[in-house]
């Protein structure tokens, strides 16, 4: 991690910056890049990143991912709507590589903010609207030409099958203790091939997907009630419009902390389902197949039945991918994954009928 401003001011010089750069300063919540507000003399603002290559090792796809969507959104934007844009550097490219690392930079959006606290209603259905219209303005793109940042991101068939490795191995010691949880997990085994079938038969389009649409993801102009961006575009890559709605609900219509032990606490909102739904479906509805509107309900149980069995899969495996900050804190997490897929499951028919009257 880079701390000294000198260093950053010297790096952000090397962009095509509209004037000189004058100021850096540390910007964001992400635990991914290392992220900086660079300001011009001129008072206009640039975000630079450096990128995480030990997360994202193949930089030169990832960018080329990147520019690819963001170039392909710029021509399509005829709204006078502000769009991520990647600055390039003096040489040309898209991005810098020198010794201490990767760096890339971004036109700073004006007008928006990210949201970090849990989801109003109203915040659930702009965030809907966002990733909405980011799948609108996508349409067409040929995703297949996509790299895949992270493989089988969301193949829940090969999430299942480390699944049961991690079960088989026992590594940590942990299986004894967490019984009822697996076998909650293989009794669902009938979810993990739903939407792959689709997509290997052509009954569900291949798509551009976000991959992490969480709320704070989509930059928000709070004064005028309206999304701005979709930012945070490492994730990008092929896959199910499925995916994206369903993760969107997963992330934003828990009422509890994604961690919280009180599962009381826990609940799948209704209210947020349909906030989310109607703004998802106000701008990318139209472009919606019929086998992808039958399915949108069973996105939402299938992303939270993955991310749980991540989870507990890592339990089981010591600790190793996702960041702990106590015991079991990874079976927490499980456990309101499972919460939340149950009370999606009691509720599934009527959620089919709210993506039914939107659509």
């Amino acid at each position: 991690m880079i701390e000294n401003v000198t260093d950053i001011l010297s790096i952000a010089a090397r962009f095509r910056t509209d004037a000189h750069v004058v100021k850096a300063e540390r910007y964001g919540c992400g635990h991914i890049n290392d992220t900086y507000r660079i300001t011009d003399e001129r008072g206009k603002y640039y975000i630079l990143q450096k990128i995480n290559n030990n997360v994202f090792r193949n930089v030169e796809a990832l960018m080329r991912n990147i520019t690819g969507v963001t170039g392909y959104i710029a021509r399509k934007t005829v709204d006078g709507r502000e769009c991520l844009e990647v600055i390039p550097i003096l040489e040309g490219g898209n991005y810098l590589k020198i010794a201490s690392g990767y760096y890339r930079m971004y036109n700073f959006i004006y007008g928006g903010v990210s949201i970090e606290t849990r989801p109003s209603i109203n915040e659930m259905r702009v965030s809907g609207q966002g990733f909405g219209r980011f799948q609108q303005l996508l349409d067409g793109y040929p995703a297949a030409t996509l790299f895949d940042t992270i493989p089988d991101f969301h193949n829940t068939v090969s999430r299942f099958a480390r699944f049961r490795e991690a079960i088989a191995a026992d590594t940590a010691g942990r299986l004894r203790y967490v019984k009822k949880e697996v076998e909650w997990y293989l009794e669902r085994e009938k979810y993990c091939g739903v939407v792959l079938k689709g997509i290997a038969d052509g009954s569900i389009p291949l798509r551009v997907t976000h991959n992490d649409t969480k709320l704070n993801n989509v930059l928000i102009d709070v004064r005028h009630n309206e999304a701005v961006a979709v930012i945070d575009l490492d994730t990008v890559m092929k896959g199910s419009i499925l995916y994206d709605f369903g993760d969107g609900i997963r992330s934003g219509a828990n009422t509890g902390a994604e961690d919280e032990k009180d599962l009381g606490k826990v609940n799948f909102s209704r209210e947020l389902f349909d906030a989310y739904a109607e703004g998802f479906i106000s701008e990318a509805g139209a472009k919606l197949t019929e086998t992808e509107k039958k399915l949108m309900a069973f996105g939402a149980v299938l992303m939270t039945y993955e991310c749980g069995m991540r989870f507990l899969t890592d339990h089981l495996e010591g600790d190793t991918y996702f960041k702990v900050h106590r015991e079991g804190h990874n079976l927490d997490r499980t456990r309101t994954q499972m919460k939340m897929v149950e009370d999606m499951e009691a509720q599934l028919k009527d959620m089919e009928a709210t993506i039914e009257r939107y659509a």
